[in-house]
Parts: C-alpha cells; sequence; structure tokens
C-alpha cells in the first residue's frame, strides 16, 4: 500500500553585499564571491524542494539531492583553494557553516533516510523519524544563522553596506518550508489512525480475535480523535483538499472499526465452532454418529457457507473502498504540492 512520502524543510536566505566605497573593493569582491557559491548551493537546493514537490520518481529526488551534496562539496573546494581576504578567519568560518550543512546531508539527513524505512511500523517511530528531521532542520537554521553573523561581522569590519534582498529564490524557499510544514502536519495525524489499521488488518490475518478487538477499539478511538483534530487544523491559503479527504478516510476507518469488524468477528466465531464440532464429529464412527449430530453439522455447514460470502462481501468492499481512498488520498497531496509549490 502506498503511503504518502515525507519532506525535510529547505532553509535559505538572501545576502547581497554592495560596497559603496572603492577603498574597500577587495573585500566586498570576496563576499561576492562566497555569496556567489552560496547562491549556486541555493539553487540546488531549490532543484532539490521542486523534485520533491513535483516528481513521482525516487530516483529522481534522489539524483537532485546527490547534485545538491556535489554542488556544495565543488564550492567548499573553490573556496579553500582561494585567498581569503584580511587573513583567513572569516572564510574559516564560512567553511565551518558549508562543512556543517554538508555533514548534516551526509549523515544527519542519512540516517534520517534510515529511520524513514522503519518510520512506517509504528506510530512512535514515525513521531522519532519526524522529530530527526525536525532537530536536524534546526540545526541546519542555527548554522545559517550563524554565517549571517559572520557575514555582517567582516561586512561591518570593511565598512561594506548590507542590503537584504529578499529574492525570488528565496522567497519560492520560503513557501516551500510553509507548505511541507503543513502537509507533515497533516501526515502525522493521518498517520497516527492509519497504523492502527495495519495492526487491525494483521490481527485479522491470523484470526487472532483478542488482537482484532484491541485493534479496533485503537482504530475506533484514533479516528474519532484525527476527526475531532482535523475538525480545527489550520487551513493553508484556503485549500482544504488534504483535510477533506482525511477527514473521508477517517470516516472510512470509524466506520470500519465501529460496524464492520464486529460482523467479520461473528464469522470467525463460527468458523471456530464449525471447527470445533467437525474435529469432534469426526473422531466418531460413522456408524455410531447419531441423526441428531449429523443434522448439527449439516446446519452447521450452511451457517459457515453463508458465513463465507457474507465475510467476503464485507472484506471485499472494505478493500475496494480503501483502494479508492488511498489513491484519492496520494493524489490529493501530490496536487497539492505541486499546486503551492512553484515549479519555476
Amino acid at each position: 500500500m502506498k503511503l504518502i512520502k515525507l519532506y525535510l524543510s529547505i532553509l535559505f536566505i538572501g545576502l547581497v553585499a554592495h560596497s559603496y566605497s572603492q577603498n574597500f573593493k577587495n573585500a566586498s569582491e570576496y563576499l561576492d564571491f562566497v555569496g556567489k557559491e552560496h547562491t549556486a548551493i541555493s539553487r540546488s537546493m531549490w532543484n532539490y524542494t521542486k523534485a520533491i514537490a513535483h516528481s513521482k520518481r525516487d530516483k529522481t529526488i534522489r539524483g537532485k539531492r546527490n547534485v545538491l551534496i556535489k554542488t556544495m562539496e565543488r564550492s567548499i573546494g573553490k573556496i579553500q583553494k582561494a585567498n581569503g581576504f584580511d587573513g583567513d578567519d572569516y572564510k574559516n568560518k564560512v567553511l565551518k557553516q558549508l562543512n556543517f550543512n554538508l555533514d548534516l546531508l551526509n549523515h544527519d539527513y542519512a540516517k534520517i533516510i534510515d529511520m524513514k524505512e522503519v518510520a512506517e511500523q509504528s506510530y512512535d517511530l514515525m513521531e522519532a523519524y519526524m522529530l530527526a528531521q525536525e532537530m536536524a532542520d534546526k540545526k541546519m537554521e542555527e548554522a545559517q544563522q550563524q554565517y549571517e553573523t559572520d557575514f555582517y561581522a567582516f561586512a561591518n569590519k570593511h565598512n561594506i553596506n548590507i542590503v537584504e534582498s529578499n529574492t525570488d529564490l528565496s522567497k519560492k524557499m520560503e513557501i516551500s518550508n510553509e507548505v511541507f510544514k503543513h502537509y507533515n502536519e497533516m501526515y502525522l495525524t493521518y498517520f497516527k489512525v492509519y497504523i492502527n489499521e495495519i495492526h487491525l488488518m494483521d490481527a485479522l490475518g491470523t484470526s487472532d480475535l483478542g488482537a482484532i478487538e484491541q485493534s479496533a477499539n485503537a482504530l475506533s478511538e484514533t479516528a474519532n480523535e484525527g476527526l475531532e483534530k482535523i475538525s480545527t487544523h489550520k487551513v493553508y491559503k484556503g485549500d482544504k483538499s488534504i483535510i477533506n479527504i482525511t477527514k473521508e478516510a477517517f470516516v472510512f476507518f470509524k466506520d470500519e472499526a465501529e460496524n464492520k469488524v464486529s460482523k467479520m468477528i461473528d464469522f470467525l466465531l463460527l468458523q471456530e465452532n464449525f471447527n470445533t464440532i467437525k474435529n469432534t464429529l469426526d473422531r466418531i464412527p460413522e456408524r455410531k454418529r447419531t441423526k441428531a449430530q449429523i443434522d448439527n453439522y449439516n446446519e452447521q455447514v450452511n451457517l459457515l457457507n453463508k458465513g463465507v460470502k457474507d465475510y467476503n462481501k464485507i472484506n471485499t468492499d472494505l478493500n475496494k473502498k480503501r483502494n479508492i481512498l488511498i489513491n484519492k488520498l496520494n493524489t490529493a497531496n501530490e496536487r497539492f504540492l505541486a499546486k503551492h509549490i512553484p515549479n519555476e
């Protein structure tokens, strides 16, 4: 069953240096040089963001991530080879920030990718996965803030005026962060309910009546909690598409848990009772079987046959509705990202 992807936030703040005194031309040129490399990295980040939002192929997304890493490595190499200005203090600070972000991509985010592989096994693992994602994003944001502090300190030291630039690229990336934040919040709300349906399916597969009842109760409880939560969830720019389809999914889960599962349990009890009667009859030699025992067995066969038809009908109906909902949910999420994240 396909699940919705989860996404990492992207950080970018555009800064442009302008020197209004030829006396400080070399310092300004050095800032421009460093800024050019940061711009290259930011554009690569944006291409990665676009791939996440608009591509349906994991291979394309991985490819963009690899390009981002290579871009960072090239920029680090260029800055390392170039001479600093007024010593290497500022140069080393820039390299420290870039290497820190590269390490985040290669290690922290790599671990996050590994966590994603097991995140769908439980709500706790999914929550831990998203927390790790949030912590890694926070580290990158703190590194960016340190970069800005060092940037301004270098500029002030050399009397360079700094004009903050809210570029088109920075605007696009800011929008992306907002979109992914809304998307991930909705996904975690959905997953908390969805994982209980997975447990219910597993329990039904093993005909474990105790586990079925426990999972059905958990599914009912979380579905009701989910319906209450999304009723007050903030709508992103008037777009209720994800909220509406998530609500539809929760109504389905609620009906499944509260109305359909009890009928499925009835069948499993009927099947269990039939097996007991059959095993008992099988142990009695045919010549010693009474008419009442044979009539009871035949009656149970008829009840079981009807029960099989009813059970299969319920199961087929649930599977059909579930598949339709999952497809609608995936489509709604893809369209939501495509609609709100710029593709240029």
